[in-house]
C-alpha cells in the first residue's frame, strides 16, 4: 500500500502550478516595488499608466 502511495501521482500537477503562480507572483511584485512610491496602490496604477503611454517614467 506504502508502495502504490509513493506512485501516485495525480495531486503533483496541482503543487506544481501552486509553485509556478507562487514564483510569479514573486518576481512581478520584486519588479514592480521599484514603481511604488509608498503612497498608495491607486498612485502606482496612475504611476504604471503613464509609463505605458509613453512619457517618462523617473
Amino acid at each position: 500500500m506504502f508502495k502504490s502511495f509513493l506512485r501516485d501521482e495525480s495531486g503533483a500537477q496541482v503543487v506544481e502550478y501552486a509553485l509556478l503562480i507562487a514564483v510569479i507572483s514573486i518576481l512581478l511584485i520584486i519588479a514592480l516595488q521599484p514603481l511604488a512610491t509608498g503612497t498608495g496602490f491607486g498612485d502606482l496604477v496612475d504611476r504604471v499608466f503613464i509609463c505605458f503611454s509613453g512619457a517618462d517614467c523617473d
